[in-house]
């Protein structure tokens, strides 16, 4: 218990401990003094046992009650505390939106375990790096679907990502149909930074809204668009789901590159390609570091003296000395 009180104390004035030194000069002058009183007296060996007084066992009793006064009240001078630190963040955040392709594509197995599952880790570590950020999910495939609105509430962020697989829409790749709603979600901000991350592992061919006509809206409205393209080159194994089971094919992987760079060009973003998970992981920290808030960290800080403990347990001692001094040890003529 005593050492957990200790742990946490913290000294606002150490340069008193200094005076410690004076505790070797007060012993020595104690041993001198005590030399000088003490009469040279010869007993015999023959001696009885009992003839040494308690008193002179005790004798050096007060001296020791001193100088543990008086190392206690350097402590108090040296003013012990305890620091209770809170901090907070304050600043302007950003506005997010992660708009992700769910399409059967991107169940292909040349990231692990596949596409989808690599870009919903990488996309979950993007968001807790985010603290002041808005953050909202959209999906996309042959159609779009706002898996998350905008929010703060990154715990519902995550869940949300979590949540993402395939299937949950009709298939195909609606690139302009994703990159439309994630723009609806996020015109309407105030924030005076709004991107978007769209990432995808195909060419468009689907969906109502032509990508031209979304990459428009998007520079209407001034919001950036960062666009990720997944997959390996060449080809990639992919499960395929038939009356008889799932079995594995190998897809060629074709991605619209021209088209999502100039989606990032022209609204002022950047163009990726991410071929396997360490990439992707990669891309992320890129656009992280480019699109940082502006958040400063507020520092408070609760202190509280502790000295009086200190003072206490010196005046206890000094009384301790003055009882064992002129009391109990008390010499009469």
């Amino acid at each position: 218990m005593l050492y957990d009180y200790l742990r946490n104390i913290e000294f606002g004035q150490p340069y008193f401990f200094g005076l410690f030194l004076l505790i070797p000069f007060l012993i020595y002058w104690y041993i001198r003094l005590t030399h000088k009183r003490s009469a040279s007296i010869m007993v015999s060996s023959t001696a009885a046992p009992g003839l040494g007084s308690w008193k002179a066992t005790l004798r050096h009793l007060p001296i020791i009650f001193r100088l543990l006064c008086i190392s206690l009240l350097i402590f108090a001078l040296a003013r012990p505390q305890t620091r209770n630190i809170q901090q907070h963040a304050e600043g302007e955040g950003i506005d997010v939106v992660l708009c992700i392709d769910v399409s059967g594509s991107m169940t292909a197995q040349d990231f692990i375990p596949n596409r989808l599952e690599a870009a919903k880790s990488v996309a979950i570590d993007f968001v807790n790096r985010r603290p002041t950020d808005r953050i909202g999910v959209v999906i996309f495939s042959g159609e779009s679907f706002t898996q998350c609105p905008l929010t703060t509430d990154h715990a519902v962020v995550i869940s949300a990502i979590r949540n993402i697989r395939n299937g949950l829409l009709e298939d195909g790749t609606a690139i302009g149909a994703g990159l439309s709603t994630s723009v609806d979600r996020i015109r309407n901000s105030k924030s005076k930074s709004k991107i978007i991350i769209l990432l995808t592992d195909g060419e468009n061919n689907g969906g109502l809204i032509d990508p031209q006509t979304a990459k428009e809206i998007a520079k209407t409205f001034q919001i950036k668009v960062y666009t990720i393209g997944v997959g390996t080159d060449g080809e990639a194994p992919q499960p395929i789901y038939t009356p008889n089971g799932v079995v594995m094919r190998t897809q060629k992987v074709s991605i619209d590159e021209k088209l999502l760079t100039q989606i990032a060009t022209e609204t002022g973003g950047r163009y990726f390609r991410a071929k396997d998970n360490n990439s992707l992981a990669e891309i992320y920290t890129t656009i992280d570091g480019l699109e940082k808030s502006k958040v400063d960290i507020v520092k408070n800080i609760e202190i509280k003296d502790k000295f009086l403990v200190f003072v206490a347990a010196a005046l206890f001692f000094l009384l301790l000395e003055i009882i064992f001094r002129y009391l109990i040890l008390r010499k009469f003529p």
